[in-house]
């Protein structure tokens, strides 16, 4: 593990010092380790979203509402066939 040192405005760290016990962290240390995963998941979720907003409507094949409507009933049918429960 890298150790890696730097300032925060006294303000940000009374407020995490407040946040600690409550989140249940050990100390501020575990609660910046949480802060910077979170944010890297975050960040990395964004980017796959804008990876994926690409290949919106770049379907060969379109359908109306409707359609989808119908094909979504079919499956909801078929699993339920599949799991033995009962429609009404």
């Amino acid at each position: 593990m890298d150790t890696i040192s730097f300032k925060l405005q006294e303000d940000i760290v009374k407020t995490m010092d407040k946040l600690i016990k409550p989140l249940h962290f050990n100390n501020r240390t575990e609660f910046i380790r949480e802060a910077i995963r979170e944010m890297i998941w975050k960040v990395e979720a964004e980017i796959t979203i804008k990876k994926l907003e690409k290949f919106k409507g770049a379907a060969k094949v379109h359908i109306t509402d409707e359609q989808f409507e119908k094909g979504r009933e079919e499956v909801g049918k078929r699993y339920a066939e599949k799991w033995g429960i009962k429609l009404d």
